[in-house]
């Protein structure tokens, strides 16, 4: 994949992780204040779910911006589009389907 192409969706796609690591954690305060006032019990285990999955959310945002700047560097130092792992190179339909792509699909499926 030609580099300022995979540049040009990396940024694109971080900066909407970006903007939805923002808006969640916004939404995760907001549910942390909630949880100050009186309720009964049922309440207060929803609004402690709803505060491990806004959690979650934010945590796999967090991660995925993570691979996207590890992409972002790779560029920079002339390594993007190969493998991580074995340095083989990452086939252009790969890396248009997930330009953060560390590794060969053979490589990912045998790391499940």
């Amino acid at each position: 994949m030609d580099q300022n192409r995979a540049r040009e969706l990396l940024r694109a796609e971080r900066e909407d992780l970006q903007r939805l690591l923002r808006s969640n954690e916004t939404i995760a305060d907001e549910d942390l204040h909630s949880l100050d006032g009186p309720g009964d019990e049922v309440d207060v285990g929803q609004e402690l779910t709803a505060e491990a999955n806004d959690n979650a959310v934010v945590g796999n945002l967090r991660t995925r911006l993570d691979a996207i700047d590890r992409a972002l560097a790779r560029i920079e130092v002339g390594t993007y589009g190969k493998s991580v792992l074995s340095g083989k190179p990452i086939p252009d339909e790969r890396l248009e389907a997930d330009p953060a792509a560390e590794l060969t699909i053979e490589e990912a499926r045998a790391r499940r």
